[in-house]
This record gives structure tokens, sequence and C-alpha cells, in this order.
């Protein structure tokens, strides 16, 4: 089967500067760059305010997922990065109020710095989106396994393997 690949771009002035992608849809996956808290025209949102910048940073990743045909509940994994661990309540609440009724899988590290010192939250995301649909055609296309053939490989992987030995029994 043909998985199409999509890259979205986002408001962060990084990503020319560095050659990301705000976003990349392959298939029914969308993953979500390290996304900060800025504005429609790039600039940070909530200077020392941990719960405005969260705010501001989730909205950005659905923003994008939107823009992939998904949403926020559609998430699996979140990894967040903060400046101040101190401020874990302000980060919770925030995540929470987005994913409250689909929490996903989340990491949540401190972190010396950001790409600018005024940020103090950053967020990565996986979603699994069932209905990936075709990508535009402007997407890069490559070639993969089908979902049934990782399923059963999967599958088989995961069956434990009957020991060629039987263990001794100790009296």
């Amino acid at each position: 089967d043909i998985v199409e690949i999509q890259r979205l771009s986002g408001n962060a002035p990084w990503e020319p500067i560095v050659g990301y992608s705000r976003a990349v849809k392959a298939g029914p996956m969308i993953i979500v760059s390290g996304t900060t808290a800025t504005d429609d025209d790039g600039r940070i949102v909530g200077r020392g305010q941990m719960y405005l910048q969260a705010r501001q940073a989730i909205a950005n990743v659905a923003s994008v997922l939107e823009r992939a045909g998904a949403k926020l509940a559609d998430v699996v994994r979140t990894r967040m990065f903060v400046t101040d661990m101190g401020r874990f309540g302000d980060i919770a609440k925030a995540h929470k109020e987005a994913f409250g009724e689909n929490p996903p899988a989340a990491t949540c590290v401190e972190v010396k710095a950001l790409a600018h010192p005024d940020l103090m939250f950053e967020i990565e995301a996986d979603a699994y989106f069932s209905d990936a649909g075709s990508a535009p055609a402007t997407s890069q296309t490559v070639q993969a396994k089908s979902a049934p053939a990782r399923k059963a490989k999967q599958t088989a992987a995961a069956r434990p393997k009957k020991p060629a030995i039987k263990p001794k029994r100790r009296r």
C-alpha cells in the first residue's frame, strides 16, 4: 500500500531557519513538532505566564491538527518541556482543560531553556487519526507495509515464544 505523507507548516519563526515542519501526517499518524506559545504572526504570547503559554501552545497544536483533519481528542501522546517545574499546577491545568475527556499518555520534563528566553513551555503531540483519507497532491509518497501486514507482524512478535529447553526443577 502507498502511504501519503503531508507536511504542514506553521507560524513559528524557527521553522524556515531549522528546516522542519510543524506537523507531518503519515497515514493515520500525525506527529506535531515541539510547539510553543506563538500567535498567528509568530509573536510570543503570555510572557512570564506559564498557564497562558501552555494554553496557547496547546491551541496551536489543535490548529495544526485541524488542518490535518484531526482534533485534540485524537492525540495519543504529549511531551511537555518546561523551564520551571515549580509551575506544574499551571501546566497540568491547561493540559487537563484541553485533553480532559480524552487524556493522552503524557510526559513533562524540566529543561534549562527553550528556543527564546521568553518561552517557558513547549509541547509535542502524536495523534492517531483513523480516517486518514488522502493527502493533497503536493505531498510526498513513500511505500509502506499495509496495516493488516503490520498488525500480523506485531501480533506474532507479541506472542511469547516457547523455550527450546524446559527449565530444571529445583528440589
